[in-house]
């Protein structure tokens, strides 16, 4: 009985995987991302090969595929798909065909990258009104493809899973991030507390196996005259810091001194940047308040996303210092 016990008090707990997600359109991985690949002993990698949007005639098509001039270097890679709801609405959209198409592109890319893979990923923003298309879809891609398929879950999906049901995958990933309204006021629409506190303890009830992914991007709201005009993704705030044009106020934003150009986007006199981010601090909270709520630790927290403007706003070893807290 002693030894039964201190076996099992000594026995170790699992920590998830540090994995990635990869959400460029040409995978060519500079030094600082292979030197955080290699430092978090990541194995998986979660590609975003393409969109399938619609266009002008409500024809179904691949947006912006994705061109390999990295090798993957022994990563498993994973195949992500994002489908754009408006698809999925489509009347007139014949789910079979879609999900025949959707397979035949995506082995055609890789076919030419010499890439085998094992699992797919579906990346839809699924509503009651396009629910019934995006099962099917699942359902035709899943038995076309013959691969393992996990998709992603919003936590609106999580807490009326009931209506908005449960796609037949292997297991879901929730997307914690993007929760709020892009808007000029003063919360953060990347990460949110509050909101995520109203969803967050149905994950106890959600009978699908979860993985997490978590943001480390960054981005800001450009407005003018109190209405937003566009986000600005990946922007360096050092190049801002010392441009003259701009000036940085209560450590959030930029208030646009003279009009310019900045890298083609045209800026007005008194045009307003609101920065929006994640600092370590709100990554720790993540981790403890989903922690606390999951019925299970997770296999794998997928960071996104993997890019070189991301990773430096972090300490090294911050990776592995999240997955640890799960």
């Amino acid at each position: 009985m002693i030894l039964v016990l201190l076996t099992f008090s000594c026995a170790k707990r699992e920590v998830p995987f540090v994995s990635f997600y990869y959400w460029k359109t040409i995978f060519k991985l500079s030094e600082v991302e292979k030197a955080t690949l290699k430092n978090n002993d990541v194995q998986k990698i979660y590609v975003r090969y393409f969109d399938i949007d619609l266009d002008s005639k409500k024809q179904a098509f691949p947006l912006s595929p994705i061109h390999f001039e990295t090798e993957i270097d022994g990563y498993t890679i994973v195949p992500v798909i994002y489908v754009k709801n408006k698809v999925m609405l489509n009347n007139e959209l014949n789910v079979q065909e879609l999900a025949k198409k959707t397979f035949d592109y995506l082995q055609q890319i890789n076919n030419k990258n010499k890439i085998e893979v094992q699992e797919i990923q579906i990346d839809c923003d699924w509503t009651l009104a396009s629910r019934d298309s995006y099962l099917k879809f699942i359902e035709s891609f899943k038995r076309i493809s013959g691969k393992t398929l996990s998709a992603t879950i919003r936590l609106h999906q999580i807490k009326y899973y009931t209506k908005t049901k449960i796609p037949n995958v292997s297991r879901g990933v929730l997307m914690y991030y993007n929760m709020g309204t892009i808007a000029v006021d003063s919360l953060n629409s990347i990460y949110d507390r509050n909101i995520a506190n109203r969803y967050i303890q149905s994950l106890q009830n959600y009978p699908l196996e979860i993985d997490i992914a978590l943001p480390i991007y960054s981005w800001a709201i450009h407005s003018r005259d109190g209405r937003v005009i566009g986000l600005r993704s990946k922007i360096n705030v050092g190049d801002f810091k010392k441009d003259s044009n701009f000036v940085y106020q209560q450590n959030k934003y930029f208030k646009v001194m003279h009009s310019n150009y900045k890298k083609g986007t045209f800026y007005k006199s008194n045009d307003i940047l609101k920065l929006e981010s994640i600092s370590q601090k709100d990554l720790f909270e993540m981790a403890s308040d989903l922690k606390s709520n999951l019925k299970q630790s997770p296999k794998e927290i997928i960071f996104y996303d993997l890019d070189e403007i991301n990773i430096k706003n972090y300490e090294k070893d911050i990776f592995k210092q999240v997955t640890t807290r799960f």
